[in-house]
Formats: structure tokens, sequence, C-alpha cells
């Protein structure tokens, strides 16, 4: 062989080692690039389970403070349907008192009374108020319940109220029956 056909030789052989060593780097940097950009999925991966557990904690922690709120609720008016079913009962109470006044047993009234304001003082522990309605008020619709409308006795009770019918109760801060009332107009 010629020295030219051993250059050849030497060329070829350095070129396939070049190529070689060309496509080892290439598959290298393939590689890495695959490591980062699974590297960047699971991050993402993260990411994205982070933000799903922070919403849910959020929604729980939102739930939880509405169920107790609602529960609170429950316990302040659990009651209320004994309550409003007791009410005619005070209303026959002022009745009869306002009956057994009239009369000349004092002992009687006495006694009756006792009963009436034990009776009262059971129900306004567990939360009962009057609302309070008295003639002369201003006629409130979000409160008064108008039974009837006359005329006005005088210009100053024009849209006032004249009298009331039936007192009214709230349990709490929610009014469990409208004072009835006449208004004049």
């Amino acid at each position: 062989m010629s020295k030219k056909s051993k250059v050849q030789e030497m060329d070829e052989e350095l070129e396939k080692s070049q190529s070689v060593n060309e496509a080892e780097l290439s598959e290298e940097v393939k590689n890495e690039q695959e490591e980062l950009s699974v590297e960047e999925q699971l991050r993402d991966d993260l990411a994205k389970e982070k933000d799903k557990f922070l919403r849910l904690f959020a929604e729980f922690e939102n739930f939880k403070k509405r169920t107790s709120k609602e529960r609170i609720d429950l316990f302040k008016t659990a009651g209320q349907d004994v309550i409003v079913s007791l009410l005619p009962v005070m209303d026959d109470f002022d009745r009869a008192l306002k009956e057994i006044s009239k009369s000349e047993d004092k002992e009687l009234f006495k006694g009756v009374e006792l009963i009436s304001n034990k009776f009262r003082e059971t129900l306004k522990n567990k939360g009962l108020e009057e609302v309070e309605a008295a003639a002369g008020d201003v006629f409130d619709a979000e409160i008064h319940d108008a039974v009837t409308q006359i005329p006005a006795p005088e210009k100053k009770l024009k849209g006032k109220i004249i009298d009331v019918v039936e007192k009214g109760f709230k349990l709490g801060d929610r009014i469990i029956r409208h004072p009835k009332v006449v208004v004049g107009n």
C-alpha cells in the first residue's frame, strides 16, 4: 500500500471515530433533554397536585365553617316549633288575667299572674322576646303585619299604628310571629 492510501485510511478512521463521537454526544444531549423534560414533567405534575390539594383544603375549610354556622343557628332556633305552638297559650293567659282582674277575687288573680310570669320567664330564658309595637309607632311592613286600615282619627296618626291586635315575638334575631296591628290611613 502506498502512503496515500494509508493516509486515506487514517482519515477515514478519524472521520468514523468523529462521527461515532458526535453520535454519542448527540445521544447524551438527547438523554439530558429527556431527563430535563421528565424532570419538568414531574415538576408540572407536582404543581398541579399542590394546586388541587390547596383547592380541596380551602373547600373543606369553607364546608366546616358553613356547617358550624348552620349548627349554631339550629341550636338557637331548635325549639322554635314548640315555642310557636305555646304563643296562643301565652295569649290566653293575657286574656285570662284581663278578665280575672275585673273580679273581686284578688288571690285568684295573684295565683294566675304567678303562673303566667313563670311561663313567660321560662320562654324568655329559651330566647323568646316580645317585638315592641304600640299605638302611635310608625308602621314598618318588615316588622308589623297590618290586619286592617282605618281612617286615622288625627292627621298625625296617618301611616302609624292605631291599635295592636296581637303581640309579636322573636326568637333570637328572627321574628317568629309578627305583631298584628291596625294602621291609620
